[in-house]
């Protein structure tokens, strides 16, 4: 029986929409991958802690650590305690540090289970962040907490080096103290202002070519101590020019949300492996993870269209949760977990499920039928339906 529920449309009105009745993608069992794939996880909030949500964060331990055990049994990577979490947008490094602590601990149960946990500088006080040295002791401190509990670390972008940096000079300095003491290769973390305003100008320049001449001359000075970069410009052509340009071995992870397909599928380019594909380290492969999965098999097996028939219709669902502004991106992920039954509420860290509009989520709603990622469409349904009533459409 179809399913059917009333969805506003752009033009603010009504009108029924009724569900495609195509089965939600499954990955095939067993299959290993041929590239590396980390989703940035979200973490799911305590809808019944007395606290003041914009001002403090509660988390559902037990439910956002049985997240990240749904993403490892698809295969999948956990980037912990990124962007995507609310880091440094509601999620202290407090609640950080005891989220990346829970979340390699459960890791210790599951074979394979990959976890690399956000380094950054967020728990510093902006106001009083007044040279690099005050930057690299930020990052030591944080590099000290996660290296103890055995995590691998994601350098991420700073927002305190951003404001305190008065050239490519000075983030030289700070990733070379940083990449000299870190005990295993680290993934370093380029974050567009797209994603974070505070980040603008990041390696020391507005100009994305000179920008990427110093990350990359950074990385050519320890490539043993990078695993790869991270880059999310959500310019495809950027990210193909620099990792046509890494030191061998070293792997580019896209983090764009935008050209996800194309980049992981690759071009082949040159004779050394890493050049011509891209792994993942995305968020928006919290929110399509079944279907995630399911492409990456497809392609470890050789059949390139099999990938894209699964993952290229997720690619608008994708730009949509991504549209500008795009920090606000985390709400669409927490909504397409809330519909698919991985969580039991629609709250967030920080109050943020209030970041996007009722017609933005009604679109998503559309695109991801549009792309079978509806897990339990019944139960979709119902609560695609509570939350028009909420905003009084009965």
């Amino acid at each position: 029986m179809a399913l059917t529920l009333t969805l506003p449309t752009p033009d603010r009105a009504l009108a029924p929409y009724t569900l495609r009745g195509h089965p939600p993608v499954k990955p095939a069992p067993g299959v290993k991958f041929n590239r590396i794939a980390y989703s940035a996880a979200h973490v799911v909030s305590d809808p019944l802690a007395a606290v003041d949500p914009w001002l403090t964060a509660a988390v559902d331990w037990d439910a956002t650590i049985a997240y990240r055990r749904h993403l490892w049994s698809l295969g999948l990577g956990v980037a912990e305690a990124m962007d995507t979490a609310q880091r440094g947008m509601g999620l202290d490094w407090p609640t950080s540090l005891e989220l990346i602590r829970r979340s390699l601990d459960a890791a210790k149960d599951v074979p394979g289970a990959l976890v690399a946990s956000g380094c950054g500088t967020d728990h510093l006080n902006l106001d009083e962040v007044k040279s690099v040295d005050d930057v690299i002791r930020g990052y030591e401190e944080q590099m000290a907490a996660i290296e103890a509990l055995g995590g691998k670390l994601i350098v991420m972008a700073s927002r305190a080096l951003a404001r305190v940096a008065t050239s490519p000079a000075d983030y030289e300095r700070v990733y070379d103290r940083v990449l000299s003491q870190a005990k295993q290769p680290v993934v370093l973390h380029w974050l567009g202002d797209m994603f974070d305003p505070a980040l603008k100008g990041y390696w020391g320049t507005t100009d994305l070519d000179a920008a990427m001449d110093t990350a990359l001359g950074i990385i050519a000075a320890h490539p043993d101590k990078v695993d790869g970069i991270k880059i999310s410009l959500l310019d495809k052509d950027k990210e193909i020019a620099m990792r046509r340009r890494l030191a061998p071995g070293v792997r580019m992870y896209t983090g764009d949300d935008f050209n996800y397909a194309q980049l992981i599928a690759g071009d082949g380019h040159g004779s050394e492996p890493t050049h011509g594909k891209s792994d993942a380290l995305l968020g928006i492969f919290d929110a399509i993870a079944p279907a995630a999965s399911a492409a990456l098999g497809e392609l470890a097996l050789g059949r390139l269209e099999r990938f894209h028939a699964i993952l290229g219709p997720t690619v608008p669902l994708s730009r949509h949760i991504f549209q500008a502004p795009t920090r606000f991106y985390k709400t669409g992920v927490v909504f397409m977990a809330w519909l698919n039954g991985h969580q039991s509420h629609f709250t967030m860290v920080g109050g943020q499920q209030s970041t996007r509009s009722l017609q933005h989520l009604a679109e998503l709603f559309r695109l991801a039928d549009a792309a079978d990622l509806l897990e339990q469409p019944e139960l979709a349904v119902r609560r695609m339906k509570a939350l028009l009533a909420t905003h009084g459409v009965e």
